[in-house]
C-alpha cells in the first residue's frame, strides 16, 4: 500500500474509542493530580520508581543486551536479505530514511544530554571504572564511554531492531493490526488483538511514549527560556517557557498532520542538515584533535567494558538499592523502552522495501556511531574545555544544570553567541520532530486505516499542555515526570520479551520461504 493509498483511506479510519478514553482519561488525571496536589503525586511516582529500579533493573539491562545482540544475529542468517513491506524497492531515499530514523532517539534528548552527561560523567566517574584519581584523560574517556553505553548500540536496538521485523511481517505480510498489541500474537493469538490484552497493551505503550515526550517539550521550554535569558536578556519565567512550548506545540503539530511524506521527512531533513552543519563548524573551529582522540578512546573504553557497563550492578545485586544505576541506566532504559513498540510501528511505515539486515544495521550500528560522535563533538568539547580551563563548564552545570551546560559550551566555541542560538533552534526542531513522529504513531495505534487530522492535532496539543501543567507546578513537576517515565516502562518490557525469539524466528522462516521458492 502506497502513501498515496494510505491517505485515501483518512476519511473511512475508524477511532478505537476505549483505546482512546483510557489514555487520554489516564493522562487527565495525571495532570489534574499535578495541579491538585504535586507532593502527594510525588510521593507516589517515588516509590513507584523505587519498585520498578529495584525489580525490574536486572531484567532491563538483560532485555537491553540480549535485543542487540540477537539483533547481530538476524543479520547473518539465510532470511536477512528479505525486502519487507510488500514493495521491491524502498519508499523512502536513504538519506530521508535515514534523516527520519536518527531524528527520533537523539532529538528525544540528544541536545540536552549530549551536553550534560559527558561533563556530569567527567566531573563524577561512574562507579564501574573504580577510582580513576585525577587522570583526566581516563576520566575523560570513561566519561565518553558511560555516555556511549547509555546513547548507543542498546538503546537505538531496543528502539525497533526485532519489534520492527515482527510488525512489518504481521502487519504487511499477515494483514494484522500495526499496533503494539501484535507484540503479544506469538503468545496469545487472536486474543491479543481482540479483547482486554489488546487495549491494555496498547494503552500501556501510548502512555509511556506520552510520558518519554513530555519531558524533553517540557525541559525545551526550560532551554528556551533560560537560554534566551542569558544571551538577550528575556526574563526566565513561566511566561516565556509557555510560549515557547505553545511555539513547539504549533510547529510539531502542522508537521504531523501533513503525515510522513511531507511535514514529519521535510522538519526530519531540515534538522539533518542543521545539525550537520553544526556539528562540522564545532569540529573545525572547536579542540579538533581532542575531539577525534576523545572519540577513538572513548570507544576503546566502550569496547572494552561493554559487558562490564551493560551489566554493572554495583551495589544493587539482584534486589538492592540501585542508587546510581536507577537515576542513570535504569532511568534510560526505562526511557527508552518506553519507545520502543511505537518506535517500531514507525519504523516499520518508513522502511517499506528495505531488508531486515538494512534496518538493523541501520538501527543497531549506524546510527549509534553517528549518536556517539554527536556526544563527543558536544560533550567532548566540554570536557576538553573543562580540562583547559577548570570551572568554565563545571561552573554554570553545578547542580545538574543541564540548560547552563549547553549554553556553557556553545559560548565557549568562536562565535558563542550566534552558535548559542542556532543550538536552541536546533534544539526546538530536534523535539519537534520526536513529538511530531509521536503524534502520529500515537494517532496510527488507536486509528483503522490513516489517522484524521484531529486525531494527530488532539495528541499534539495534549502532550504539549501537560507540559506546561507540569512546568507550572515548578521544575519538579518535569522531574517527576522522568521518574513517571521508568514506572510507565514497566509493562512495555514485557511487551518486548516475545521479539527475542520470534523474530529469529520469522528471519529463518523467510530465508527457507526464499530457498524454496529459488528451487
Amino acid at each position: 500500500m502506497t502513501e498515496t493509498t494510505l491517505h485515501s483511506s483518512a476519511g473511512s479510519a475508524r477511532t478505537d474509542k476505549a483505546l482512546f478514553a483510557i489514555t487520554g482519561g489516564f493522562i487527565a488525571l495525571f495532570c489534574a493530580y499535578a495541579l491538585y496536589d504535586i507532593d502527594a503525586l510525588s510521593a507516589l511516582v517515588d516509590a513507584g520508581f523505587a519498585f520498578s529500579a529495584r525489580y525490574f533493573g536486572l531484567y532491563w539491562q538483560v532485555l537491553l543486551l540480549a535485543t542487540f545482540l540477537i539483533g547481530l544475529l538476524l543479520c547473518v542468517l539465510p532470511g536477512s536479505k528479505t525486502l519487507m513491506g510488500g514493495l521491491a524497492a524502498p519508499e523512502f531515499k536513504t538519506f530521508s530514511w535515514g534523516a527520519m530514523i536518527m531524528c527520533t532517539l537523539l532529538a528525544g534528548g540528544g541536545v540536552f544530554w549530549a551536553a550534560g552527561e559527558p561533563i556530569a560523567h567527567f566531573v563524577s566517574a561512574p562507579p564501574v571504572f573504580g577510582d580513576l584519581g585525577d587522570d583526566q584523560l581516563a576520566r575523560a574517556n570513561a566519561a565518553l564511554a558511560q555516555s556511549f553505553l547509555h546513547w548507543g548500540f542498546l538503546a537505538w536496538a531496543i528502539l525497533g531492531s526485532l519489534t520492527t521485523v515482527m510488525l512489518m511481517h504481521y502487519h504487511y505480510d499477515k494483514g494484522l493490526p500495526l499496533a503494539p498489541r501484535t507484540l503479544l500474537y506469538p503468545l496469545f493469538g487472536e486474543r491479543a488483538l481482540r479483547g482486554p490484552i489488546g487495549v491494555i497493551t496498547d494503552a500501556s505503550c501510548v502512555i509511556a511514549v506520552v510520558a518519554g515526550t513530555v519531558g524533553p517539550i517540557g525541559f525545551l521550554g526550560l532551554q528556551m527560556s533560560y537560554g534566551l535569558n542569558a544571551l538577550v536578556g528575556v526574563p526566565d519565567n513561566f511566561a516565556t517557557q509557555a510560549i515557547a512550548i505553545m511555539a513547539l506545540v504549533g510547529l510539531y503539530t502542522v508537521s504531523a498532520i501533513t503525515g510522513l511524506a511531507k511535514g514529519i521527512k521535510l522538519l526530519s531533513q531540515f534538522n539533518v542538515i542543521l545539525a550537520v552543519v553544526l556539528l562540522i563548524f564545532m569540529l573545525v573551529a572547536g579542540p579538533t584533535t581532542e575531539i577525534f582522540a576523545g572519540f577513538f578512546g572513548g570507544m576503546q573504553v566502550y569496547a572494552t567494558y561493554f559487558f562490564d557497563m551493560a551489566m554493572y550492578r554495583g551495589e544493587a545485586g539482584m534486589f538492592g538499592d540501585p542508587g546510581w544505576l536507577g537515576w542513570w541506566t535504569v532511568f534510560f532504559w526505562g526511557w527508552f523502552m518506553g519507545y520502543g513498540p511505537l518506535m517500531a510501528i514507525f519504523i516499520a511505515r518508513i522502511s517499506r522495501g528495505r531488508s531486515i539486515r538494512q534496518i538493523i544495521i541501520m538501527l543497531s550500528i549506524v546510527a549509534p556511531l553517528i549518536t556517539n560522535f554527536w556526544f563527543t563533538i558536544i560533550g567532548g568539547s566540554g570536557i576538553f574545555f573543562e580540562i583547559a580551563e577548570p570551572g568554565v563548564i563545571s561552573g554554570p552545570f553545578e547542580g545538574f544544570n543541564l540548560p547552563a551546560g549547553l549554553l556553557a559550551i556553545t559560548q565557549a566555541m568562536p562565535m558563542g553567541l550566534i552558535l548559542s542560538i542556532l543550538f536552541l533552534a536546533l534544539t526546538m526542531c530536534f523535539v519537534a520532530t520526536t513529538s511530531d513522529s509521536m503524534s502520529y504513531v500515537i494517532s496510527t495505534t488507536m486509528t483503522d486505516g490513516e489517522p484524521s487530522t484531529s486525531m494527530r492535532a488532539f495528541w499534539g496539543l495534549a502532550m504539549g499542555v501537560m507540559a506546561l501543567i507540569l512546568i507550572s507546578t515548578g521544575a519538579g513537576g518535569i522531574g517527576k515526570l522522568q521518574s513517571f517515565i521508568v514506572v510507565t516502562a514497566v509493562p512495555v518490557s514485557l511487551i518486548l520479551l516475545p521479539s527475542l525469539w520470534d523474530a529469529v524466528r520469522i528471519t529463518l522462516m523467510l530465508g527457507r520461504e526464499v530457498k524454496t521458492a529459488t528451487l
